[in-house]
């Protein structure tokens, strides 16, 4: 049997080249201030790949996306043992775009403390007397630029993503750049009215968007996972103070409370994470998640 070792690996997922595809494997790792923590979360690496592969199958008529297979039956050998059952993706080759497309629907963290300094979120000027987690008349595209690990993402203008594009590819940064703000938008409108109608409220997410062969645009990496997105509770949300979240809120939270951690986590947030993120699973895609 061939044996695979991944060529890219972030903090919670590793990347394996298969020739003319890649497998995609979401670790149970996680992260929280970009450390990456000692403890496994059981089964989320699973809970998220299945949940990207709900979203692609539920958007593919907006843009395309790079989802191949989540079986691993369709896959080598090395893939199909426990380890990687569930939480694998075979994925289309893309060259990724250098832009990390934020779209945010109402005003929560780093946007609201911008928005009480001047008014604007990441240079957009919004209405005035908007109150913290309140929904904004329209989402707001946000691009930023994506760092190599450990070094934080850069905001961006929607203009600066038209150069960061054009120097890459000439001729054609403006309509890439606008494809990307457009399409992000299209994505977030549908899912944000769907996961309402579940209980639950999108409050921002990112998406990251590659070319295939042909140079069209599409739709890569994860998507709408609760690592990538603010999900929050549609019952008993209120504007005006901070949400509770179906993400990792709990461990952002232990983490900031406890200073001294040495990035391990107790069991009961470990199992409070786990509980929240299969919550969010089930509540969105109306199964059961089987572990």
């Amino acid at each position: 049997m061939q044996e695979y070792k991944p060529f890219k690996e972030g903090k919670v997922r590793e990347v394996y080249d298969n020739g003319d595809s890649l497998i995609m494997v979401a670790t149970d790792r996680i992260s929280a201030f970009d450390h990456i923590l000692k403890n496994k979360i059981t089964k989320k690496g699973a809970i998220l790949t299945q949940m990207s592969k709900f979203w692609f199958d539920f958007t593919k008529d907006i843009v395309p996306n790079h989802m191949l297979s989540v079986d691993v039956k369709d896959m080598p050998e090395f893939f199909r043992s426990e380890r990687f059952d569930g939480n694998s993706m075979m994925c289309k080759k893309l060259e990724m775009l250098p832009i990390e497309c934020i779209v945010r629907g109402y005003i929560t963290g780093s946007g609201w403390a911008s928005y009480q300094e001047n008014g604007t979120v990441c240079g957009i000027k919004l209405p005035e007397g908007l109150v913290e987690s309140d929904k904004l008349p329209e989402p707001i595209y946000t691009p930023s630029t994506k760092a190599e690990i450990g070094l934080h993402d850069e905001n961006i203008s929607f203009e600066q993503s038209v150069e960061v594009l054009e120097k890459i590819y000439p001729g054609k940064g403006a309509d890439y750049a606008a494809q990307l703000r457009d399409k992000t938008i299209a994505l977030y409108k549908k899912c944000a009215e769907y996961a309402l109608s579940k209980g639950i409220i999108i409050a921002d997410t990112k998406f990251e968007f590659g070319l295939d062969e042909n140079g069209n645009v599409v739709l890569g990496d994860e998507m709408l996972t609760p690592d990538s997105s603010r999900f929050w509770p549609l019952e008993g949300y209120e504007a005006g103070k901070s949400q509770p979240s179906f993400d990792k809120q709990f461990v952002r939270d232990w983490v900031k409370a406890n200073p001294d951690n040495e990035l391990l986590l107790p069991e009961e947030v470990v199992i409070k994470t786990v509980d929240k993120y299969k919550e969010a699973f089930e509540l969105l895609t109306g199964t059961k998640f089987e572990s």
